[in-house]
C-alpha cells in the first residue's frame, strides 16, 4: 500500500510521523499551520482531556492532542485501510488508545461515552457536518462546557450549531474554514 505522511508538531512525540494511505481521495490531514492555532486555542484544556477524532484519517488531531497531554483520544475512522494503519501509528508511539473502523453517525449512536474535546473534520462535500453536529447534541455525547472544532470547506458558508451551542474562535486558510465552538452558553 503507498503512503503518505504527516508530521507531529507539537508535545512529546514533536516530530514523530504518521502514515496514512495516499489512495484514499477523501484523506486530508489537517496543514501544519491549522493545527497549530487550534492547540493554541486549546492550550489550556487539553491537558487530562478526553478527545473524540471523528473522522480520524490520518489521526492527526487525535495523535496531537495525546502528545499534548489529552489523558485518552478515540479515534473513529470509516475507511477500513485509514484505521488500520491508524492502529499500527499508535501502537509504535506506544499509546492504547482505541481505534473504531465505523461509520461516525453509527459510532455516535451506538457507542457509550461523553467527550471534552471533539474533532470533527468529515469529508467535503458529502454534508455530514450538520447531521453530526446535531447527533452530538442530542445522543449527549459532549461533556458539560466540551470544546468542538469544527473544520470545513469555506464555500459550505454558516454552518448552523445545536441550541445551546456558541462559536468562540474561527479563522479562515485558504480553502478552509475552521471554527471552535462550546455547548455552554455561560462560557
Amino acid at each position: 500500500m503507498k503512503t503518505s505522511q504527516v508530521r507531529i508538531i507539537g508535545g512529546d512525540w514533536r516530530g514523530r510521523k504518521l502514515e496514512f494511505p495516499a489512495t484514499v481521495k477523501q484523506l486530508r490531514p489537517t496543514p501544519g499551520r491549522i493545527r497549530e492555532t487550534l492547540f493554541n486555542w486549546l492550550a489550556y484544556s487539553i491537558n487530562g482531556s478526553r478527545c473524540l477524532d471523528l473522522y480520524a484519517g490520518s489521526g492527526a488531531l487525535g495523535a496531537e492532542a495525546l502528545s499534548r497531554g489529552a489523558s485518552e483520544v478515540t479515534f473513529v475512522e470509516s475507511d477500513h485501510k485509514s484505521a488500520r494503519l491508524l492502529e499500527q501509528n499508535l501502537q509504535r508511539l506506544g499509546s492504547d488508545s482505541r481505534v473504531y473502523n465505523m461509520d461516525a453517525r453509527r459510532f455516535v449512536r451506538q457507542v457509550d461515552g461523553e467527550w471534552d474535546i471533539v474533532f470533527l473534520d468529515p469529508p467535503y462535500r458529502h454534508g455530514m457536518l450538520q447531521q453530526i453536529l446535531r447527533l452530538l447534541h442530542d445522543h449527549g455525547r459532549l461533556a458539560e462546557s466540551a470544546l468542538i472544532y469544527i473544520e470545513a470547506e469555506r464555500e459550505l458558508g454558516e454552518i448552523k450549531l445545536p441550541a445551546g451551542w456558541k462559536y468562540i474562535k474561527n479563522k479562515k486558510a485558504g480553502q478552509i474554514e475552521y471554527f471552535l465552538a462550546t455547548n455552554n452558553l455561560e462560557d
